[in-house]
């Protein structure tokens, strides 16, 4: 057995019990005989981003547990290796799956109980953020979606690409949107998306929204684009109080990219972003 392997540290697939039948979870160790500095809660995106993205967000896990820090990564209800289809998820039955995981892991750890989100999973972060009933130390945002009716505007454009693709009749715009309004489901790129879920999106803005606790924000910035000005919506957040902090990576939109990208910039990008946590007060000069 070589080094790496034997000092890597320890994962844990398991089912955890919820509401509806289970949640598939992956639970990343700090090393074997070191105690856990605090825990962090991952919340994934939308549909096939899940897939696109689910070998890098188990690279960052791997390196917050390498940094002291046990990391749950949790499949919401009708979503991956969950219960449930797509179709019958729920906003609310989201917020209950983190509420779920937040106490299955504030249990088990000790120490500051850290919310990381990723596109629609960083907005349901902030949401759920907002009413969370255990106090939340920080937020990570990868990328996130800010703007839930923008979101599921753009979920919907895959609606038409696919039909493109396919050869089929052009579908007229706002089709979609006016099945939804009538309460029928519409499938796109191979999810069935149920009206409530799409309304309840629709409603979360995140202008709307008010951190209470520090968020550590990251977006995708082309390689060599100038940077990018400070956003609005983290303006906003500043000046009602909230302390955000920003940095950019250039690995590409790996969320929906056709190829696995390994993203090294990212992961050392929120490795330096988070420094001022994620440094090891024993090695640390």
């Amino acid at each position: 057995m070589n080094d790496t392997a034997t000092l890597a540290p320890p994962l844990l697939p398991f089912f955890m019990p919820a509401s509806g039948g289970q949640r598939y979870c992956l639970l990343h160790l700090p090393p074997p005989g070191r105690p856990a500095r605090g825990g962090i809660v991952y919340v994934h995106p939308l549909a096939e981003e899940l897939n696109k993205s689910r070998h890098v967000a188990a690279a960052q896990a791997r390196a917050f547990a390498a940094a002291g820090y046990s990391v749950l990564q949790i499949d919401l209800y009708g979503c991956g290796d969950s219960s449930g289809d797509f179709g019958e998820a729920r906003w609310p039955i989201w917020h209950n799956d983190l509420h779920l995981a937040c106490a299955w892991l504030a249990q088990r750890v000790d120490g500051p109980l850290t919310l990381w989100g990723l596109r629609l999973g960083a907005l349901l972060a902030l949401d759920f953020a907002g009413r969370a009933p255990l106090p939340l130390a920080r937020l990570l945002l990868w990328q996130p979606e800010l703007d839930g009716r923008r979101c599921i505007d753009r979920f919907l454009r895959l609606r038409l690409a696919s039909g493109m693709l396919a050869g089929a009749e052009a579908e007229a715009p706002g089709q979609a949107r006016a099945a939804l309004a009538q309460g029928e489901p519409v499938e796109v790129a191979g999810y069935l998306l149920a009206p409530a879920l799409a309304h309840a999106i629709d409603g979360v803005d995140g202008a709307a929204l008010a951190p209470s606790a520090p968020v550590y924000w990251l977006d995708y910035q082309p390689p060599g684009q100038a940077p990018a000005p400070l956003p609005r919506l983290a303006r906003h957040w500043r000046e009602r109080g909230a302390a955000v902090h920003l940095a950019a990576f250039g690995d590409g939109p790996f969320w929906h990219s056709g190829e696995l990208l390994a993203c090294p910039q990212l992961l050392d990008a929120t490795r330096e972003l988070c420094r001022d946590w994620l440094a090891d007060e024993r090695t640390a000069p």
